[in-house]
């Protein structure tokens, strides 16, 4: 018999038949500080205190999404790489057709160049748009359809009758490319093992980087023919990959009552760009491609300036180049995950920043290709980091980050682009690119340490 009196009893059965608790459904609602940390779990193993899904799902304001089940990474890793390879083969198809796309469509060199442009400006645009979007929907079916269109819109430019029709399909093509290089990024901290995050991003960084110093040659090679065979054979490959993806990609479910219209996207955007740490991550991202890619445009303007070497021989450079920063996207991981992500990204920066500080005062072009090739391996390794660091932020909108991400790296191109021409025109040698360079990678890591990026707690188990 209880013998507790009766307003203790009404107590315990009032609490029995309440619904059951928010942790009992598997909903975590952050309640404070030190309730967060309890619930925090690393996401990859050495030093690093990332987020996870009660401190995201604060950070983006939604309920946590139910995860699918942990898939093979190397089978997703092979995904990324495959996906990543031909998108990117496709940004670097036109720049060694234009002289022949030039005499085609009778236009002259100072607008051709907008058949590059085209592909890019579309990308950028449709990029914003196609983050927030994705992030309410299945990111299988979204790649899926993304690359659809990709399909049919790089076929199509083998079909271009004029200047006007190219600058339309290329552009169009980008707009649907803008649909499937996020959901990559955006799905890979989904589908693959914590511990396997970074390097899984290290291979779709790695099909990237082949696409970079591939795509020219292949162009040229395919274009002996015709200029129209290799619009038509990324056609082809892109045709092979979405049968790939469609037999072997999982669904990746978006966040449930996520709209579509413009006040659903301003929204999203309105509550990721609220969240304190990824804006400041964000802005350091933006600062530190603006100096990378400020010094990637000009090195073949530098080649032929200060050692005199042609257009072929530029074009070889780069492959040599490049290869430094497959060898980094491919390799890097392990050192990552002994160091952790915040002190990778910290010794990398400082790194690159280090090995610029050198190539001004490299005698002659092969310890100048060596020291920028360990420049690129570097960079190879750190650019997961970034990724992986902005992606951690948060759950309900990834699709969201990674086309701001995007977005931050065509800006910072684009900048970097204005700026190191008039650097390297007005200032001796690679001294100014190079010094311009190594400014925006001290920013940004100022912009990361003041966001308590390398704060001791958060580097450490």
């Amino acid at each position: 018999m209880d013998h507790r009196p009766p307003e203790c009893r009404r107590r315990v059965l009032t609490r029995a038949r309440r619904p059951l608790g928010d942790h009992r459904r598997g909903i975590h609602r952050d309640t404070g500080t030190a309730h967060a940390r309890r619930e925090t779990q690393p996401l990859l193993g050495g030093d690093d205190d990332m987020t996870t899904t009660s401190r995201a799902s604060s950070t983006t304001g939604a309920t946590p999404v139910p995860a699918p089940a942990v898939r093979s990474s190397r089978m997703v890793a092979f995904l990324a790489f495959a996906t990543m390879f031909v998108i990117g083969t496709d940004t670097f198809l036109v720049a060694p057709l234009l002289p022949t796309l030039t005499h085609a469509f009778d236009v002259s060199p100072d607008v051709s160049g907008w058949m590059v442009s085209a592909y890019a400006l579309g990308y950028a645009l449709f990029a914003l748009i196609a983050g927030p979007i994705s992030d309410g929907r299945d990111r299988r079916r979204v790649l899926l359809t993304g690359l659809t269109g990709f399909i049919v819109m790089t076929a199509l430019c083998g079909f271009a009758q004029g200047f006007w029709t190219m600058i339309l399909f290329r552009f169009l093509a980008g707009v649907s490319a803008a649909f499937v290089s996020p959901q990559i990024w955006a799905s890979i901290p989904v589908l693959v093992k914590p511990q396997e995050i970074v390097r899984t991003m290290g291979f779709a960084t790695a099909g990237l980087s082949i696409a970079q110093f591939a795509g020219i040659p292949l162009g040229s090679w395919l274009a002996a023919g015709s200029w129209h065979l290799p619009f038509w054979a990324i056609g082809g490959l892109s045709v092979a990959l979405w049968l790939l993806l469609a037999r072997l990609f999982p669904s990746v479910p978006g966040r449930p009552g996520a709209g579509s219209g413009a006040r659903a996207i301003l929204s999203a955007y309105k509550t990721v760009l609220g969240t304190g740490r990824l804006r400041w991550y964000l802005l350091g991202y933006l600062v530190f491609q603006t100096g990378n890619f400020e010094a990637i445009s000009f090195l073949g303007s530098w080649f032929t300036k200060d050692f005199g070497l042609n257009v072929a021989s530029v074009g070889t450079a780069m492959m040599a180049v490049g290869a430094g920063n497959v060898i980094g996207s491919l390799f890097g991981s392990r050192l990552v995950a002994r160091l952790g992500l915040y002190r990778s990204l910290l010794t990398g920066v400082l790194t690159m920043g280090a090995l610029y500080c050198l190539v001004p005062l490299s005698p002659n072009l092969a310890v100048a290709l060596t020291l920028l090739a360990l420049v690129m391996m570097v960079g190879g390794c750190v650019f997961p980091v970034f990724m992986s660091i902005l992606q951690s932020q948060t759950e309900t909108a990834r699709g969201t980050v990674s086309s701001l991400s995007n977005s931050a790296m065509y800006v910072g191109t684009t900048v970097g682009g204005a700026v190191g021409g008039l650097l390297l025109g007005n200032v001796t040698g690679f001294w100014g690119v190079a010094g311009f360079t190594v400014a925006a990678y001290l920013v940004s890591l100022f912009v990361y340490a003041a966001a308590s990026a390398f704060r001791k707690q958060e580097a450490s188990a």
